[in-house]
């Protein structure tokens, strides 16, 4: 990946226009801690749902959980509406293998039975490994594998994104 990547408000702008036109009342947003929640914040504020924004840490739902073990800073998750029958705009900040978006999943039905999970993501890098695909997508990179996409706020709350 040698192009330079777009700044971020350009892409949540986009992701958001995209949005949009699905987004009813009674759906629900749901970013996934860290930077999934980062991104959904910034959703949130642009698109303004009536319902509260919610969180997931789906660290204790992960399948490989025994092999890298716990992660240091576990965040607790915060859903404030009934998932039951509700519409769930699911939101992460990189799509990768989609086992993370799987974890996610699962949890939300802990809460009850949504009616449809959509998944918004700000950058799809591909290499899934799960038939999991997004929605709606910021943008797509063709990187190498051994490449990461990663997500940054500064002390000033702006998003970076980085390829190394």
């Amino acid at each position: 990946m040698n192009a330079p990547l777009p700044d971020v408000a350009s892409l949540l702008n986009k992701l958001a226009e995209e949005i949009r036109p699905i987004l009813t009342p009674d759906t629900a947003m749901v970013g996934i801690h860290t930077g999934g929640a980062w991104i959904a914040e910034e959703l949130h504020r642009l698109l303004k749902p009536k319902l509260p924004l919610g969180t997931l840490d789906i660290s204790f739902y992960r399948d490989d959980f025994s092999r890298i073990g716990l992660h240091p800073q576990v965040k607790p998750s915060a859903i404030p509406f009934v998932v039951e029958d509700q519409p769930i705009l699911l939101i992460d900040d990189v799509l990768h293998t989609g086992r993370t978006v799987r974890a996610a999943m699962n949890e939300l039905f802990d809460y009850g039975r949504p009616s449809a999970i959509r998944l918004a993501v700000l950058v799809d890098r591909g290499g899934h490994e799960l038939p999991i695909r997004p929605d709606f997508c910021g943008i797509t990179l063709a990187i190498e594998p051994q490449q990461n996409v990663q997500l940054t706020r500064n002390e000033k709350g702006q998003l970076m994104l980085t390829v190394a």
